[in-house]
């Protein structure tokens, strides 16, 4: 039929023709584009692949600096590290000659793999489940390890990422994953690693900076009664997740009592209800932080605080209850208008002479987790120690997030989760030479790179 009609209506036929020769273009040119993409990367290193780091300023975080060193890599981890380390046969070099090892940063607020392209886009947008209550969401499954900004994020030293969804009341769990990896279960670390929870706020009540201006006064009374019914709601939840455990523990001992029904959302709550798993919670200002935390105490929750941008004002209450603080407002503007304008540069400093424990995060979706050295260097810059600093993005999210037996610093028997740069970590005029994800040498290459190579040598 196709045939006939292409005799009886050339015209047709000659326009079927240019639109397959336009489809064929098309797809040659995708191919010739993938083909060089590949062609710029180096050949992929083998996990196994045994390195020695020589001539290395090696920076431990966990103890003192190593100033002229070297340190071995073999099967993912570190095997040694010193001033006196001998060569195991057949390892393959780095010369480090005036440059420094550290341990790869961990960024413990971020939606990396989540979130592509976060507006016009929405099919590459899986932040968040239909619904308020989403205990049973897992972070991991949805993970693009094909994202382009996993690339530019380790590029700038940035290993390790905690990746969370958002929305609703309970968003779901998240994820730590490597920055590395073709499938989402090969990246993941801890897969199920927390339990995310946006903490009821008061709304409409004022005060935030930009958003204080003339008009009706807010309703209290209302914000009041919407915070505690949505509060409720979790309790509610949470307490018959408590009794479905209890139940489920007394099937499993004695199989003739009737077997509770499968309830997914409450399965997936029960770690946390006993404290086995940590429960982040966000929370901003000063009442909602100690409100966070005493309800995570009524209901036996292991806390953490996400946000925290207000946490100065509570220091000495999150020192005293023990509650670890996820910073993620560094580079923000403050909540209100009255603030100084360092209010947020300098929550940091303040949290680490108080005895809090804290980190630092970006708290961004993707494109700028990339930007977390420069969270913690401008902490630096106001009154946090450099050391602590630097601490804030290695040793302190991997202590927080329970990991830190494994990674956040240099230290034999750990992960090889490491970088080798031409200056200080958190400076933005330092470059990452090399980089190690578990063991394994990754290109550093991303999208920022494949596009300046190609129009560095444009001239017009």
């Amino acid at each position: 039929m196709y045939l006939t009609l292409n005799i009886i209506h050339p015209t047709r036929h000659h326009k079927a023709i240019r639109t397959t020769m336009n489809r064929l273009l098309a797809l040659l040119s995708i191919i010739v584009f993938i083909a060089s993409t590949f062609a710029q990367q180096p050949p992929p290193q083998d996990a196994n692949t045994t390195y020695i780091i020589r001539n290395a300023r090696i920076v431990t975080v966990s103890g003192a600096t190593i100033e002229n060193g070297s340190l071995i890599i073999r099967n993912g981890r570190i095997e040694a590290l010193g001033a006196n380390v001998n060569a195991p046969g057949g390892a393959q070099e780095i010369n480090a000659q005036g440059l420094s090892v550290y341990p790869g940063m961990i960024d413990a607020g971020t939606s990396i793999g989540l979130v592509e392209v976060g507006s016009g886009a929405p099919g590459t947008v899986d932040l968040a489940e239909a619904g308020d209550m989403n205990p049973n969401a897992n972070a991991i499954v949805s993970v693009n390890p094909h994202s382009a900004h996993i690339g530019v994020t380790r590029f700038n030293g940035i290993t390790t990422v905690l990746t969370m969804p958002q929305g609703g009341m309970i968003s779901g769990q998240a994820a730590v994953i490597n920055l590395d990896g073709d499938t989402p279960r090969k990246m993941a670390f801890v897969p199920d690693a927390a339990l995310v929870i946006n903490f009821p706020r008061l709304t409409g009540t004022g005060g935030e900076f930009g958003f204080n201006r003339p008009g009706a006064p807010p309703d209290l009374t209302a914000a009041i009664r919407t915070r505690d019914t949505q509060l409720d709601s979790i309790r509610k939840m949470l307490r018959d997740a408590e009794a479905y455990g209890k139940a489920q523990d007394a099937y499993t001992r004695d199989p003739k009592l009737p077997r509770p029904a499968r309830d997914l959302k409450l399965a997936a709550l029960v770690p946390y209800t006993r404290g086995e798993r940590p429960v982040i919670l966000r929370a901003d200002r000063d009442l909602e932080i100690r409100a966070a935390v005493r309800f995570a105490e009524e209901m036996k929750l292991k806390p953490i605080i996400m946000g925290g941008n207000d946490a100065f004002m509570a220091a000495s209450f999150l020192k005293e209850k023990r509650v670890p603080v996820i910073l993620n407002g560094t580079l923000d503007l403050p909540l209100r208008e009255d603030d100084d304008y360092d209010v947020l540069y300098t929550n940091a400093a303040k949290l680490q002479a108080a005895g809090v424990n804290f980190c630092i995060s970006t708290g961004d979706d993707g494109s700028n987790v990339r930007d977390l050295p420069y969270h913690a260097g401008m902490s630096a810059a106001f009154g946090l120690p450099p050391v602590e600093a630097l601490k804030s993005v290695t040793l302190y999210p991997a202590q927080i997030l329970g990991i830190s037996n494994q990674v956040g610093s240099l230290e034999t028997g750990k992960i090889a989760n490491l970088v080798i740069t031409d200056g200080d970590l958190l400076d933005a005029r330092t470059n990452v030479r090399y980089l190690f994800i578990n063991g394994r040498q990754v290109p550093l290459t991303s999208r920022h790179t494949e596009l300046y190579d190609q129009f560095k040598n444009r001239t017009r």
